[in-house]
């Protein structure tokens, strides 16, 4: 096999691959730099639009909470089979309530200065009383599911997550009448 020569002369200068690798470098720094002021606007009114959802989601599992003691101040013998879908349902408020604007109401809540929420209606039979919970359930859990699909990932996952405990819940008491 031939040999080849080495150059006997070291080369001077830096080399093309380092240049390459310099250059592409800058230019990185200089487009993440460039993206940094508008990302942090971008972030801002994700963040906004992430209190807004769950102000609204603690509203509306408020709402469900007060219809839970509607039907048991109505029925005390339902406390029992309701009370631990309640305390759920506490729960779901008080988590959504953590990261939401408490300073803006959310956009389809009433004003402040609006007079608070009438007491649901509970119906005199005691399963057209579980009924109306669980339709009520229902409903919350497939608006929540549908909020789901527009909302950032982080609360996205929680809607999801308090959907189905809906949904189970909406379940749950709909299996008692059989």
């Amino acid at each position: 096999m031939p040999s080849y020569p080495t150059p006997s002369h070291a080369r001077s200068g830096p080399r093309r691959r380092s240049l390459l690798t310099g250059a592409a470098g800058a230019t990185g720094a200089v487009l993440l730099s460039g993206c940094s002021d508008s990302g942090s606007t971008d972030t801002d009114e994700r963040s906004s639009d992430t209190a807004r959802l769950r102000a609204r989601a603690a509203l509306d599992s408020g709402e469900l909470l007060g219809r839970y003691d509607a039907v048991i101040a109505a029925h005390p013998s339902l406390a029992g089979r309701l009370s631990p879908l309640r305390a759920e349902v506490k729960r779901h408020e008080a988590v959504f309530a953590e990261g939401s604007a408490p300073s803006s109401p959310p956009p389809s809540s009433p004003s402040a200065s609006a007079s608070p929420p009438a007491k649901p209606s509970v119906p005199k039979d005691e399963k057209d009383a579980v009924r109306a919970l669980a339709k009520a359930e229902r409903e919350l859990a497939k608006r929540r599911g549908s909020e789901l699909l527009d909302a950032p990932p982080e609360i996205a996952r929680l809607f999801a997550s308090v959907a189905a405990a809906g949904a189970a819940h909406a379940y749950l008491l709909t299996e008692g009448d059989k």
